[in-house]
């Protein structure tokens, strides 16, 4: 069942309550979304990705996941 940015959303404000994060995208499978939290501070792209990953609980996990593709971008706050 497709998912629509604001459960995206309410997923990773659980793991990141105090990001920025923007969802975006219409069609419930393919989205994107940017997150922007202190916790990436001195972590690698892959590390901070593979924890927005994990904040999405399964969610796009192989054929039987949710969410087919989400374009990510992270970043910590400047």
């Amino acid at each position: 069942m497709p998912m629509q940015a604001s459960e995206i959303e309410d997923l990773l404000r659980q793991t990141f309550p105090d990001a920025q994060i923007s969802v975006q995208g219409n069609d419930g499978v393919h989205m994107s979304a940017m997150v922007v939290d202190e916790s990436f501070r001195g972590k690698n792209r892959v590390q901070q990705q593979r924890a927005v990953y994990a904040a999405l609980k399964g969610k796009m996990d192989g054929t039987n996941g949710d969410l087919h593709a989400l374009a990510l971008t992270t970043k910590v706050p400047e």
